[in-house]
């Protein structure tokens, strides 16, 4: 997994921020950073005065801490924790956002869920408390409405000190983490929903403790029915229902994190380490790159590895989505966390720890998850102007309410700034990007579709062009024996025995090809004699007392085979379709045709099928030759292509659709692909492929299925359409919410909302926006 960035100190709020996404300001020789525009423009107005503050924090500190420090106290990557909507926002350890206020999460993912557990169940307990102690202060000041008259049991003031009592609880202590949040965004000058909700909260609260001390002190124009103006039930209530807000965020975002979690947990505890001693049991952590691993029926492969010994089938359906197992023989790459199933294999570990395919996967799902779309900026720009002209709204309803509203003026004019500053929700805004992002990654994890970033997302959504790389991408990669024709008295199975055991002493593709069928067809190989490899020819070699000539028809004839006539007549049709014909002869005679092509994958014409109905342009470029080229363009129906490309003539082609005004998706697997990859809108890399092409991709298909590029396809248009959803309803409920919230609908129909009910609307606003997101859960991207 990646390494954390360096981490400097905003000199004027005192947050730890990423130096590659902060603010700068260069002064006396030295650069500062900052979390945003407000601490920025603070430094600038006193830079010495601020200098000196921080010189005396931090010299504080290290006073406190000198006394304390121990062994292992040095913070590591591990709990550098960010914000989901701010990712310059990091710290060492849990916290909440200063720009934001949301919580903050760990940077790199771990299996361990022991971090947000506590904190969901602090979260949890301080809600049911403030419920608890919520209930009897809504029966006391709420209960003459339903005909329930406490004030008939017990005398009025006596329960006036009970709702002081109740209420003390559920603001100091329930919500107080929403309170700090508030405070630090004063104190950094970035306002947000906490802002709102302190200001809001608090006003009720220091209100009602004024007039419960100094009642004479009030205006008559607060009172109603002669009673006290005390609105402790207000700031309980609201509290209360912000908290419940809290507890749905934070399980909703438990529920993201299970796509990367399920991912973590593929991998084995233990492997099977192989010595000149004999076999030992070691955990996973031990494993180091060239140990030797036995890997039994029915257990996990531990880590990335290549087969020594043995064949099996692996079922790699976890990290693919193909519910068909792969058969792996020796020589063969196996991935860590894929299910061995029939038989024993031999290992050897190429890429353990941080290096495998699962972690990598794990930690690029995770950056993902926490990256911003462009869509996010727009939301940004509305969200810095939102708080402020909230307050203004709030200041301006009191004034209404207070000249021209009716009696008792002030206190209806309390309540609706109250009212509105509470409504207000840049929450359910902040939300509507993020956690959209967050479920639309995790889903295309277990699609074994990658998404590098939430701009890609984003951008792939309008791709009209995909350009795809034959080799690897619509065929499987490497050449294979298609067809055998056998030729008088001689049977398949002994044509390719023969063969094999020639070629296997040749480093040919081709001759590799003819190998892998033996070994499919589960055929033995007897040792070829008098092996003799002829340079642009073939090959000769004595198979049980038998000569075995091996090549082109061009090179049999010139040595004399009978028969090679009608052997070429019998490749000729292979050969139109763009395959490889070698023939074989047998002691001076003709004895089959070997059609050899690298085959098309059985799910391309699937997936192209798929392209075509989402209204996507598909060209190829391939390396081949024309014919070939042709015969699967026109097998496959492929809008358009091109032969004999270089890789640089791939990059040029990409950015000449581009300066046409098309939206480009490359997908491709090899390191020739790399430049084109990068050029393009999105780079989609298969994951069958290179490190070079993956790293250069926005997209990496883990089964390396170009079905993959239509999931991704799906995967973006359904989750830039809930972001789009998200956002309506956040804006929707804030451009309605205030206003009626203000007094809007008293005039016409004598409806005035209460602090309560506009705090029950702000968690339903944030809700709504949670549920939305997660219904990509169970979107389907076929």
């Amino acid at each position: 997994m990646s390494t954390s960035q360096a981490i400097t100190t905003d000199p004027v709020c005192g947050m730890e921020v990423s130096p590659a996404q902060a603010l700068k300001r260069e002064y006396q020789g030295k650069t500062f950073v900052f979390c945003s525009e407000s601490c920025q423009k603070k430094f600038d107005s006193d830079p010495q005065g601020i200098l000196a503050r921080q010189s005396k924090t931090e010299a504080d500190t290290t006073s406190v801490n000198s006394g304390d420090a121990h062994d292992g106290a040095v913070s590591t990557e591990k709990n550098i924790y960010t914000c989901p909507m701010h990712p310059e926002v990091e710290q060492a350890g849990p916290g909440a956002c200063p720009l934001c206020g949301m919580d903050l999460e760990p940077k790199f993912v771990s299996d361990s869920t022991e971090s947000e557990d506590a904190q969901l169940q602090d979260m949890n307990r301080r809600f049911w408390v403030g419920v608890a102690l919520s209930i009897p202060l809504l029966v006391i000041t709420m209960g003459p409405m339903i005909g329930l008259r406490v004030a008939d049991w017990m005398p009025v003031q006596f329960l006036n000190w009970v709702q002081l009592a109740l209420a003390t609880p559920v603001v100091f202590w329930c919500g107080w983490p929403l309170l700090t949040r508030g405070a630090s965004s004063f104190r950094s000058l970035n306002l947000n929903m906490f802002s709102l909700i302190a200001v809001g909260t608090l006003a009720a609260y220091l209100f009602s403790l004024f007039v419960l001390l100094f009642p004479t002190w009030i205006p008559e124009a607060f009172y109603e029915k002669g009673q006290l103006p005390l609105y402790f039930e207000a700031a309980a209530v609201i509290l209360t229902l912000v908290l419940l807000g809290q507890v749905l965020e934070l399980r909703a975002r438990q529920q993201t994190g299970g796509a990367i979690r399920e991912l973590m947990q593929l991998a084995p505890d233990t492997a099977h380490r192989i010595t000149d001693e004999g076999e030992e049991k070691i955990s996973l952590d031990l494993v180091h790159k060239g140990d030797r691993l036995r890997v039994r029926p029915g257990e996990k492969v531990p880590v990335d590895g290549r087969v020594l010994s043995g064949s099996s089938s692996i079922d790699e359906s976890m990290l693919t989505g193909e519910p068909l197992p792969v058969q792996k023989v020796e020589g063969d790459e196996v991935t860590g966390g894929t299910v061995n199933q029939t038989g024993a294999l031999v290992i050897e570990a190429v890429s353990v720890g941080n290096d495998s395919v699962l972690s990598r996967i794990v930690q690029m799902v995770a950056d993902a998850q926490r990256s911003r779309a462009p869509i996010q900026k727009l939301v940004d720009q509305v969200a810095q102007y939102f708080v402020p002209v909230v307050f203004v709204c709030s200041i301006l309803a009191f004034i209404g309410w207070a000249v021209w509203g009716p009696d008792p003026k002030l206190a209806y004019a309390f309540v609706t700034a109250v009212a509105v500053l509470i409504i207000a929700c840049p929450c359910a805004l902040g939300l509507a990007t993020p956690m959209s992002v967050m479920v639309g990654v995790g889903r295309g994890a277990k699609e074994g579709v990658l998404i590098k970033n939430a701009e890609v997302l984003e951008t792939m959504e309008k791709v009209d062009t995909i350009v795809v790389d034959k080799t690897g991408t619509l065929t499987l990669g490497r050449p294979e024996v298609t067809s055998v024709e056998t030729l008088g008295d001689w049977t398949e199975e002994k044509i390719v025995a023969m063969a094999a055991a020639v070629e296997s002493q040749s480093e040919h593709p081709l001759a590799q090809a003819v190998v892998r069928r033996a070994k499919a067809d589960g055929l033995s190989l007897v040792e070829a004699l008098e092996f003799e490899s002829i340079t642009g020819g073939g090959v000769r070699a004595v198979v049980n007392g038998k000569t075995v000539l091996i090549g082109k028809a061009d090179f049999l004839a010139e040595q004399s085979v009978a028969g090679v006539d009608e052997a070429r007549r019998r490749a000729a049709s292979y050969q139109e379709e763009g395959q490889t014909a070698i023939l074989v002869a047998v002691d001076g005679e003709a004895a089959a045709m070997l059609a050899i092509s690298d085959p098309i994958k059985e799910s391309t014409p699937i997936a192209l099928k798929t392209l075509h109905q989402l209204s996507l342009k598909v060209i190829m470029l391939t390396g081949d030759a024309e014919p070939t080229a042709r015969a699967v363009a026109d097998k496959l129906c492929i809008d358009e292509f091109r032969a004999g490309v270089s890789p640089e003539d791939k990059h040029h082609f990409v950015a000449r659709l581009r300066s046409e005004g098309r939206v480009v998706a490359m997908a491709g697997d090899g390191i020739n692909d790399a430049p084109a990859l990068a050029e393009a809108d999105v780079g989609i890399a298969m994951g069958t492929g290179t490190g070079v092409a993956i790293e250069a991709a926005g997209v990496t298909l883990v089964g390396g299925d170009l079905r993959g590029v239509a999931a991704a396809s799906h995967l973006s248009r359904k989750t830039m359409k809930n972001i789009r959803e998200n956002l309506f309803f956040a804006f929707v409920y804030n451009v309605l919410g205030i206003p009626v919230a203000a007094g809007l609908l008293y005039p016409f129909f004598g409806l005035l909302l209460s602090p309560m009910i506009a705090a029950a609307a702000m968690s339903l606003s944030s809700l709504s926006v949670i549920v939305n997101a997660l219904r990509l859960r169970s979107a389907r991207l076929s």
